[in-house]
């Protein structure tokens, strides 16, 4: 079996344990959210390390640049779903604050990542 660049990011194996964690939190989530944040929080909690599988495979460093920088937008999304998440009371206070600071780590990665690129 092959495996992808992106694969080796660390960046992405974040993205990617974060991705299952946000998917087994939302089981709790009332059944009524489950078109509305419910349905947010997965997709763009998905789409930071969707972005950059994508990005990995692009030529120049300006595009995977660009995708690294969608990756960052879906990551503070994510964040803006945790906010409402926690608004609503359904996250704790000590759940909340520990997605914030993997989110922080996150962002952290891509704001180094897409430097390294831009090199």
């Amino acid at each position: 079996m092959h495996t992808y660049s992106f694969e080796k990011l660390e960046t992405w194996q974040k993205a990617r344990i974060f991705r299952k964690e946000i998917y087994l939190l939302v089981k709790k989530f009332p059944k009524e959210e489950i078109f509305g944040l419910t349905s947010q929080i997965k997709r763009s909690s998905s789409s930071i390390g969707d972005c950059l599988a994508e990005g990995s495979a692009r030529i120049t460093s300006k595009d995977k640049a660009h995708f690294i920088t969608m990756s960052y937008s879906s990551t503070i999304e994510t964040i803006n779903h945790i906010i409402g998440a926690y608004d609503l009371e359904y996250i704790d206070e000590n759940e909340y604050i520990s997605f914030r600071l993997k989110l922080d780590e996150i962002t952290n990665k891509l704001n180094a990542l897409k430097k390294s690129i831009l090199k």
